[in-house]
C-alpha cells in the first residue's frame, strides 16, 4: 500500500487498529537503544513507565516504534490510540475526548503543533485529564509522547505543557551508525528471506543516501527486482538495477 495511504489510516486514531506489517520490535535494529526499546515492551506486559517522552532526530525510527507498541497492544485486545499530529490539520480539537480512558495513547510529532495555541491547549488539557484518572486507568495503562527533540526545544509556547513533557521519564533515539546502519538492512533481508551481503551492504552505504528510510525503501526494490530475475544480491546486480 502506497505511503500516503498508510499514513491517511492514522488519522483518526479508534480507527487506527491495522499497522504495517513490516513496523514491529522484531523489525527493528536496535542499536544503542535497547533500553528504550525494553521500556516500551514492558507497557504491553503493564509494567511500563506511565509516561515516556521519547525523542529522536528524522528518520530514527519514532513513528516505527509506536506503531510496533500499537500493534502489540492490539494484539492483545486492549484499547489504544494512535495520534500522527504531523496530520492536525485533518483532525478536530475533540480528537482528544475520552482518550484518557484508554490503556495505551501514542502521540506522535508533538512538535508539529508547536505555536498553534488551540491545539496545545487540547494537548494540556488531555494531558492533565491522563494524569487526574492515573488511579482508575487499566493496569499497565501507558501514554507515550513522540518529538523530534526536548520538551524545551520543539517550539511549543505553552509553558506548562513543556513542563508537563519533563515529568515523565525521556528517552533519546539515538540514530545509528553506519555499521548499525548495515545490521539493520541485514535484519530486514533476513526477515524478507532474503541475504544481503556485507560487501553489497557497504556498497549501498557508500554510493546511497545514509537515510534510514531512503535505504529500506531500495531495499525492498532490490527485494522485488531479484525475486523477478532469480538473482542473488550481488554489487554487479545492485548496479544494474540502480542505473549505478
Amino acid at each position: 500500500m502506497p505511503k500516503e495511504q498508510n499514513e491517511l489510516r492514522f488519522q483518526y486514531p479508534l480507527l487506527a487498529l491495522k499497522f504495517p506489517d513490516d513496523e514491529t520490535f522484531a523489525s527493528f535494529y536496535p542499536g544503542e537503544n535497547s533500553n528504550l526499546i525494553t521500556q516500551l515492551k514492558n507497557s504491553v506486559v503493564g509494567i511500563g513507565e506511565p509516561v515516556l517522552y521519547m525523542w529522536g532526530e528524522s528518520g530514527s525510527g519514532r513513528s516505527h516504534l509506536l506503531h510496533a507498541l500499537c500493534s502489540e497492544m492490539d494484539d492483545k485486545g486492549l484499547e489504544i490510540a494512535y495520534i500522527p499530529l504531523h496530520h492536525h490539520q485533518g483532525m478536530t480539537l475533540d480528537i482528544f475526548e475520552n482518550m484518557e480512558k484508554m490503556s495505551l495513547v501514542c502521540i506522535d510529532n508533538i512538535e508539529a503543533i508547536a505555536g498553534n495555541a488551540k491545539w496545545e491547549k487540547a494537548l494540556f488539557d488531555f494531558y492533565n485529564r491522563w494524569q487526574d484518572n492515573a488511579g482508575n486507568e487499566p493496569l499497565g495503562a501507558s501514554l507515550v509522547l513522540c518529538a523530534s527533540g526536548l520538551p524545551k526545544d520543539i517550539g511549543i509556547e505553552l509553558v506548562d505543557l513543556v513542563s508537563r513533557f519533563e515529568w515523565g521519564a525521556c528517552y533519546h533515539l539515538v540514530p545509528l551508525n553506519d555499521e548499525d546502519k548495515l545490521g539493520a538492512l541485514q535484519l530486514r533481508s533476513q526477515l524478507k528471506g532474503m541475504k544481503l551481503p556485507v560487501d553489497v551492504g557497504r556498497f549501498l552505504l557508500n554510493r546511497l543516501s545514509r537515510e534510514m528510510d531512503m535505504l529500506l525503501n531500495t531495499l525492498d526494490r532490490l527485494d522485488n527486482a531479484s525475486l523477478e530475475a532469480q538473482r542473488k544480491l550481488t554489487i554487479p546486480f545492485v548496479k544494474e538495477v540502480l542505473r549505478l
